[in-house]
């Protein structure tokens, strides 16, 4: 098992062992750990799904929105 130390705000203690009271600290600040990696690596997908959408914007011509109505239209009958 690892240690990992590192400070914060006092004000953020008190809310955390407040919030937190009867449970293994420890285990709680694991699991957030996790939870922020995960958090990041979905941002990262993310991200770069949005960039290869925004990179195919130039390279495909604009449609009219009269066009993707009857589209819509014909996708319904």
């Amino acid at each position: 098992m690892a240690v990992v130390n590192f400070s914060v705000p006092e004000k953020v203690k008190r809310m955390f062992n407040a919030a937190f009271a009867g449970r293994n600290k420890s285990a709680v600040i694991a699991e957030l750990m996790v939870r922020a990696v995960e958090e990041h690596k979905a941002r990262l997908v993310r991200e770069k799904a949005i960039d290869r959408l925004l990179a195919r914007r130039n390279t495909k011509r604009a449609v009219k929105s009269a066009d993707i109505r009857a589209a819509r239209r014909e996708l319904r009958a």
